[in-house]
């Protein structure tokens, strides 16, 4: 049926402010896939996310070079199984008063090269999907009232992606409506040039545009803090050129860290004379940062080792659409985990994201490309990269250097170019740009080939030199380059499926099952990457390691390795955390050495295993505490002690086996390897170092199934038709116990002032769609995500296994 379309307008008054400059987000949009069938959306949206999965959306037929493959193979889930290929069409309408003379539009993200119309005149156009953009609407807008239209072409084209890239303006959209002399946002520049003593000096630049049309210019700069108190103040006038420089002290300044992510407030006001004729804010968080061999990264003059881990952008269920509320989840995870870094692999983060992890307390390595040009698929930027690599390295730098979060740019992940002279020049060249731009934060890119890009001087020219996996080169490495310290800009790249084991236990680098699962006993990886240890031992027994970025922090859509050939599958099983966010086993591992202000004793695996009666079934425990026992039905199965296990540096840099072994696992978890299961339970028993009990953890075998459990992150959230609760579904017996090998389908209905958003269960093999309410368990859980939908009130979601009779309500409620 034809969908008629319904013009969107934007309608803003001059009365209702009284300031010259507007900011508005437009996210009423009209969308079509053929132009003349619409329907309406809220941009952030992803028009590929609800499916259906298959296997013939982007099917590739490649070898991955990455992963060693000299034979091209079908890979029918690489970029998600989800159908993004192909163009989009969104048209809005909106107004301008006569009281503004200029008007831009800034797009943050749109999936991908988007060509921007306003009144049917081509305004704009940007070649890369992930960057943030700007168009002067100014020469083709209607003003005193009248429409204007704004239309966004969309076009993803076959083998441009090797993960799911989403399809869509996937970020926000804002207008921005100013007089002709006007503050630019991206020409304003915040730093914090030194810290001493408790004070702060502060720097800030600023750009005004349209500077010749008024003399008498001056800008004033307040930096505020939480209170509201103007803790400095300063006054300048515009030069020649239009710019204005200035510098402030602030005495006793609260410092920016991820222990305490204080933000001050920037307001600079633009005057002419005694008239204000514009005003912006930014905020923005004291600190220093620096990186050298003999102190390794320090943040505010405090040396500390990077614990990060690698994000793509997609938000499992909700596709690539920006939600701040996910967004705030991923980082509340992550930090109980004692994860206090992300790397936004392989490409420009979202403003919102950054804003975030601004506010949360959450360094980050901002990421640029993930090839130069030389292609790593058929379509991907390297088709862009000459014409456009110089130009997206701007953008980014300008749109983020002002967030205290950002400690480094990246400028490239795994680029083939490494062995080359050409691709050190290159990188070279993209560095100079970022520290022309910002002189404030090193560059660094992720190496996978250590030899090769020392030998071409490719790693010597980076501010930082991150290697990608190989740590076993890492001693190697070190002797030849000058910087004198090494990141793990990608580290681990071991895989599981939450609440999956395999048996016998073993460690492989090339574990597949007719299933299509991992093992959750986390002694699985890849043939080019290793277990968590490696990693772990490393930065803790090297000292010009400078810390890591685990491959990665979440799974996310596309890249199924080790199951790339198999169908269905359709996403990854790197993530410390499945699709669905909830934490896999190898959390605990992470968080007992990761997280110092809090104990983890965490047990696996479960401990319902029907027909394994008598059979070897190991435990591990992933515990922050030196030594813990095992009882099983009250029968001691004796002391564990961490153990003490030192790499000695390789005789040979291509070659690992001492680095995947039990002694190595035996130093960060205890294992009991030979025990053999019979239904009951399970205590283990955590000792201190002075041999104190310190706590512990009882897992029994699971009865019949009973009842559903229901668990919100949260119970309130605002009622702006953008705010979402993840409410986590577990099937348990009567004692609450899970059932963990449960895949009982379940329904989903909401009512109130909420609506249903989206379900994930975790499982890479799943061909559910995540917006349909109804989805089975995987492993006896699953999340739903419920949608405010601009309305004050309850949300009641209720929750049914058909199968088994049984329902759980719960209660959400959405606040003004």
């Amino acid at each position: 049926m034809k969908i008629r379309l319904i013009a969107t307008s934007l309608l803003i008054s001059a009365t209702c402010f009284a300031q010259v400059r507007r900011e508005v987000n437009i996210n009423k949009w009209q969308f079509s896939r053929d132009n003349t069938e619409w329907q309406q959306v809220t941009v952030p949206h992803d028009w590929a996310i609800s499916g259906p999965f298959d296997k013939k959306w982007d099917l590739q037929t490649v070898a991955i070079t990455q992963n060693g493959e000299k034979e091209k193979t079908e890979k029918s889930g690489r970029s998600g199984a989800l159908p993004w290929i192909g163009e989009g069409f969104y048209k809005t309408t909106f107004t301008v008063p006569s009281e503004y003379n200029r008007a831009m539009l800034k797009f943050d993200g749109a999936m991908s090269e988007p060509t921007v119309y306003i009144n049917g005149h081509k305004a704009g156009y940007w070649a890369y999907g992930y960057n943030a953009f700007r168009v002067d609407a100014t020469p083709y807008i209607n003003k005193d009232g009248k429409d204007n239209t704004i239309e966004v072409h969309l076009n993803n084209v076959e083998e441009s992606s090797r993960w799911y890239p989403g399809g869509g303006i996937y970020r926000p959209v804002t207008l921005i409506l100013t007089g002709d002399t006007n503050i630019d946002r991206w020409g304003t520049y915040i730093r914090t040039n030194k810290i001493s003593n408790g004070n702060a000096n502060i720097a800030i630049d600023t750009h005004v545009h349209g500077y010749e049309n008024m003399e008498g210019l001056r800008a004033e700069v307040s930096i505020i803090d939480i209170t509201g108190n103007i803790t400095a103040q300063s006054n300048a006038k515009i030069d020649n050129i239009g710019n204005m420089h200035s510098e402030m002290n602030i005495a006793n300044a609260n410092l920016w860290s991820p222990e305490s992510p204080y933000l001050y407030r920037v307001v600079t006001k633009l005057y002419c004379g005694d008239k204000l004729i514009d005003e912006t804010t930014d905020k923005t968080g004291i600190r220093t940062i620096s990186v050298s061999a003999d102190k390794g990264f320090m943040l505010n003059g405090i040396s500390r080792k990077i614990q990060g881990v690698c994000l793509h952008h997609d938000l499992g269920p909700l596709g690539a659409a920006v939600n701040k509320a996910a967004i705030i989840r991923q980082i509340r995870i992550l930090k109980d985990m004692g994860c206090d870094a992300i790397r936004t692999s392989h490409n420009m983060p979202s403003t919102m994201q950054m804003e975030v992890c601004d506010s949360m307390g959450m360094m980050v390595m901002a990421e640029s490309f993930d090839m130069w040009k030389y292609p790593k698929c058929k379509n991907g930027y390297a088709k862009f990269f000459d014409n456009w690599a110089d130009r997206d390295i701007t953008n980014l730098v300008l749109n983020h250097r002002n967030h205290p979060s950002i400690i480094m740019w990246s400028i490239g992940n795994e680029i083939p170019e490494q062995w080359s002279v050409e691709g050190r020049e290159i990188s070279r060249q993209l560095q100079d740009i970022c520290h022309r731009l910002d002189p404030s934060r090193p560059v660094t890119q992720g190496m996978d080939k250590a030899e090769n890009a020392i030998t071409s001087g490719f790693a010597k020219v980076m501010d930082v030199p991150g290697f990608n996996y190989r740590v076993y080169k890492y001693d190697t490495s070190i002797k030849n380059i000058p910087q004198g310290f090494i990141l793990g800009s990608e580290t681990a790249s071991t895989v599981s499926s939450r609440g999956i084991y395999k048996f016998p236990v073993k460690i492989t680098d090339n574990g597949v099952y007719p299933d299509g699962q991992c093992s959750s006993y986390d002694t699985e990886y890849c043939g080019w990457s290793n277990l968590p240890e490696a990693d772990l031992l490393m930065q803790d027994d090297r000292s010009y390691t400078i810390g890591q970025f685990v491959w990665t922090g979440f799974d996310y859509l596309g890249e199924p390795t080790p199951y790339d050939t198999y169908w269905p599958s359709r996403s990854s099983y790197f993530g410390i955390c499945d699709l669905a966010g909830l934490p896999k086993d190898r959390f605990y591992l992470y968080r007992s050495v990761w997280n110092k202000a809090k104990h983890t004793l965490h047990v696996l695996p479960h401990w319902t295993w029907h027909g394994r009666e008598g059979q070897v079934t190991p435990v591990f425990v992933y515990t922050d505490y030196p030594s813990a026992e095992l009882f099983v039905n009250g029968k001691s199965q004796g002391r564990k002690f961490k153990q003490t296990y030192a790499v000695a540096p390789s005789s040979s840099n291509t070659e690992k086996p001492q680095l995947e072994n039990m002694d190595l696992l035996s130093r960060y978890r205890l294992m009991w390897d030979d025990v053999k299961y019979e239904p009951g339970e399970i205590k283990v028993v955590a000792y201190k170092a002075n041999g104190e009990k310190a706590e512990e953890k009882i897992i029994c075998t699971a009865g019949k199934p009973a009842k559903l459990e229901a668990k919100a992150d949260r119970n309130e959230i605002k009622a702006d038709g953008n705010d979402l609760a993840f409410v986590t579904i577990s099937l348990t017996d009567n004692k609450g116990n899970l059932i963990p090998d449960a895949s009982d389908e379940l329904t989903f209905d909401v009512k109130g002032a909420g609506s249903f958003k989206a379900a994930c269960n975790g499982d890479a093999t799943s061909l559910e769609s995540f917006t349909q309410p109804q989805m089975k368990l995987f492993s006896g859980k699953l999340v739903v995500v419920v949608e405010s939908n601009g309305k004050k009130g309850d949300i009641l979601l209720t929750v049914k296994d058909n199968k088994l009779g049984k329902t759980v309500k719960t209660k959400i409620i959405a606040i003004p």
